[in-house]
């Protein structure tokens, strides 16, 4: 690979990373139209890397490209979050559940001090901020299920939620505060030793009624 190449690969991954996070952060709508010359120029890049970056984006559905148009933002599918919600709901539920017994006082506690950063979030509202630490909230539940094909599937229900962009407390921020109290009650049946099936359930009505209530938001 000469140094030129790689200079350009360099400037293609910094461009890529630079629109990715506008998009993910709501600064490029859905339908926001991306004109490849007044990125560059705002980036300081020349067109070259920008046109790679658009390309990855699109391949990853961030960005569709229509004759006449150009290369805009990608809006939700709401289907495919219906049933990645759907989904997501049943195989975390089941890992949250099998995770369970394995979750010590420790992650307990990390888990609880990640869920009071999100209680702080709601007096100042920032919703990609608060979906990063719902995840990472999440991530401390299911993380220690022993089952590793169960494991993959929630990942890739997580993978899929970022690349539709559902920061769904941007639609429904008044679901945030409630879910930060479901989240406790999580919390307080791991900590008393609650059966499987009722941390299942507990965990799976928790996420299903994000899905109800963005459901209800948009009127699908």
């Amino acid at each position: 690979m000469t140094e030129t190449t790689m200079a350009v690969g360099s400037k293609s991954e910094q461009a890529y990373q630079a629109v990715k996070a506008r998009i993910v952060e709501g600064t490029y709508t859905p339908g926001y139209r991306l004109v490849l010359g007044s990125i560059a120029k705002d980036l300081g890049f020349s067109v070259v890397p920008v046109r790679e970056a658009i390309r990855r984006l699109e391949a990853e559905g961030l960005v569709t490209f229509e004759r006449n148009v150009g290369a805009t933002v990608a809006g939700i599918d709401p289907t495919e979050y219906l049933y990645t919600m759907q989904t997501l709901s049943i195989v975390e539920g089941a890992a949250t559940a099998m995770s369970a017994p394995l979750i010590g006082p420790a992650a307990v506690a990390r888990a609880r001090a990640v869920n009071e950063e999100m209680r702080e979030c709601l007096d100042h509202f920032d919703p990609v901020r608060f979906t990063q630490l719902n995840q990472d909230f999440h991530s401390v539940l299911f993380e220690h299920c022993p089952n590793p094909h169960i494991l993959d599937l929630v990942h890739r229900g997580w993978n899929r939620l970022a690349s539709l962009r559902s920061s769904t407390f941007r639609f429904v921020p008044g679901r945030a505060r409630d879910s930060v109290e479901e989240h406790e009650n999580l919390l307080k049946l791991i900590e008393s030793g609650a059966d499987a099936e009722q941390i299942e359930k507990a965990a799976r009505l928790h996420r299903s009624a994000t899905l109800d209530a963005y459901l209800a938001q948009t009127n699908h």
